[in-house]
This record gives C-alpha cells, sequence and structure tokens, in this order.
C-alpha cells in the first residue's frame, strides 16, 4: 500500500495526500474508507478526458482520522514542535488553538474519544494524481467531524457521490488500443483494409468509489462507442469517409472482399521509399455514473 505523508501546514495545521495502490485510497498515515473497486482497475491505460476544461478533483475534503488516532497525531505533533525551537509565542498559539478545538471545554473534548467507533474526523486531502499541483493547494485547512451514517454536510470540496464518481473516472483502466485488421501486414494500393476491435476484449469496465462507513459510493462505467481511424497520409481514403467509426468495426469474412467495410481505410498510393504511413486508431469511451443517493450523469468521454 502506497505511503502518504503527513505534513505540518504551519502552526498548529496538518495537510493530507492522498494516493492510490491496490483499492484502497490511503490519507494521512491511516487508512481512509475511502475504497476504489470494479473490472476497471485492472492494469491498463488511463483515460484522457476529451474536455479539457474538466479534471477530477485537485483537493478535497475527506473522513481521516479516528479519535484515537488524531490525538496520537496531535500529541506527537505538538511533542516535535514544542522542542523544535519555535518560538515561545508559537507554542502558546498551538497550545491555545488545541485547548480551544480539543480541549475539556472545546468543540471537540478530548478529541471525541467518547465517540471512538461512532464517527471519524474530516480534513483536508491533496489529491496527488492530480496534474496540477497548485490546485491541490485550492483547499484551505478546516477539520469537522461527522458521524457514521450520517450524510457530510453539502459544502464544496465534501465528498459527495458525484465527486466520488469523478474520483472512480480518474482511476478507471482500459485496454491499449490495439486493432486488428485484414489483410494484415504489407497493404495493397486500392484494396479496402477492414477494421474493428474485438468486442470481447473491448467491453464496458466500471470503477466503485465509496466511503463504506457512510453508506455512500459512486459507480462510473466506461463503455466504448467510436473507433476513429487515420491512415498517416491523404492519400488513403477512410471508410466511412470521416474516419470515425460508430462502432467497433466488424471482422472480416471471406467472401466480404467486394464490399465496403464499416470500418477500414483503402490506401490510393504506394509510400516512396521503404517506410510506412503511420497509420493510427483511437477509442472513445463514453463516461456515465450513478451513485447510492439517486443521482447520475454523464462524465466527459475519454
Amino acid at each position: 500500500m502506497a505511503r502518504a505523508d503527513v505534513k505540518n501546514g504551519g502552526e498548529g495545521e496538518q495537510e493530507t495526500n492522498a494516493g492510490r495502490e491496490g483499492d484502497i485510497l490511503e490519507t494521512g498515515v491511516f487508512n481512509s474508507p475511502v475504497t476504489i473497486s470494479g473490472n476497471g482497475t485492472d492494469d491498463g491505460g488511463g483515460l484522457a478526458s476529451s474536455d479539457t476544461s474538466w479534471s477530477p478533483p485537485a483537493c478535497y475534503y475527506a473522513p481521516t482520522y479516528a479519535p484515537e488516532q488524531y490525538r496520537a497525531y496531535w500529541d506527537e505533533l505538538s511533542s516535535e514542535f514544542y522542542g523544535a525551537g519555535h518560538l515561545q509565542e508559537d507554542k502558546d498559539a498551538l497550545r491555545e488553538s488545541l485547548e480551544e478545538t480539543y480541549g475539556e471545554n472545546g468543540d471537540y473534548p478530548n478529541y471525541n474519544i467518547d465517540k471512538q467507533g461512532e464517527g471519524m474526523f474530516w480534513t483536508v486531502v491533496r489529491n496527488q494524481d492530480h496534474p496540477d499541483v497548485n490546485a491541490q493547494w485550492e483547499c484551505e485547512f478546516r477539520t469537522f467531524w461527522v458521524d457514521f451514517g450520517q450524510p457530510p454536510p453539502d459544502e464544496p470540496g465534501v465528498l459527495d457521490a458525484e465527486m466520488l464518481a469523478e474520483l472512480a473516472y480518474e482511476r478507471v483502466r482500459v485496454p491499449q488500443t490495439e486493432i486488428e485488421w485484414n489483410p494484415s501486414g504489407t497493404q495493397k494500393v486500392n484494396l479496402a483494409t477492414w477494421i474493428w476491435l474485438d468486442e470481447a476484449e473491448f467491453g464496458p469496465v466500471s470503477v466503485t468509489a465509496s466511503l463504506d462507513a457512510y453508506g455512500l459510493w459512486a459507480t462510473a462505467t466506461a463503455t466504448p462507442v467510436a473507433l476513429t481511424v487515420d491512415p498517416g497520409t491523404p492519400d488513403a481514403v477512410t471508410h466511412p469517409a470521416t474516419g470515425e467509426c460508430t462502432d467497433l468495426g466488424e471482422p472480416y469474412r471471406e467472401g466480404m472482399a467486394e464490399q465496403e467495410p464499416p470500418c477500414g481505410v483503402t490506401f490510393l498510393r504506394a509510400t516512396q521509399d521503404a517506410g510506412a504511413y503511420p497509420l493510427t486508431a483511437s477509442l472513445t469511451w463514453e463516461i456515465t455514473w450513478e451513485g447510492s443517493d439517486g443521482a447520475g450523469g454523464v462524465l466527459p468521454d475519454g
């Protein structure tokens, strides 16, 4: 399981980073109950969103600490802080802040130890898988408590079903797009080449992200919907003319040589040297999601 460090973000602030290995999102030095599962988590390629203005959450608020864990965390951090040569006024400010929040008369008396097993502290999580490092710091530090079985507050950045769907989307892995074609090998000029994908390999895949202790989950499902072919030369005709096949193509069978393929290419001129045309194919995946709260919808194609 990946190790995620807890960093001191200033006087009295703690920051939590999230990484992923296996099927558990790890936050802080303890495991968050955010789990990732499904047949779309196997080895393969991640999806690049077709909408460049959209990206999964860079940071969010998630359950990260049980009461005993949170008290141990602050005990250790305070001990290090008090003995690290900080100014006395900084040490006093930290003591005052901890007393105000976790003291006998604080917001969470004695770190809610009497509620051990009944809920968790939620803190900010920085999504280390997100490509924009600066965006990871757009969520300010805050801590709040949510009892198990209760919905988290409906506030910006707090994990809900739609955000879990976006995190699931980020972790969808699909097969590499490797086409089959006929005739195979060296192509012949003015002879249509049939191109297709194996439907048994390129079926829908799903990934579920869930907060099991809170009964909150979302499933993102990726379904292959269109194969696009680029012959790599203007001296070719694609089938259909746009090069965008509306399905995965159709396997060639004996006797189809005179038919126009539903997905393919016809080269009109041979290369002038020993090289080859750089034919490429890309597969578009349609992403839908559904959540435990009955919500659902679509996310950008991948």
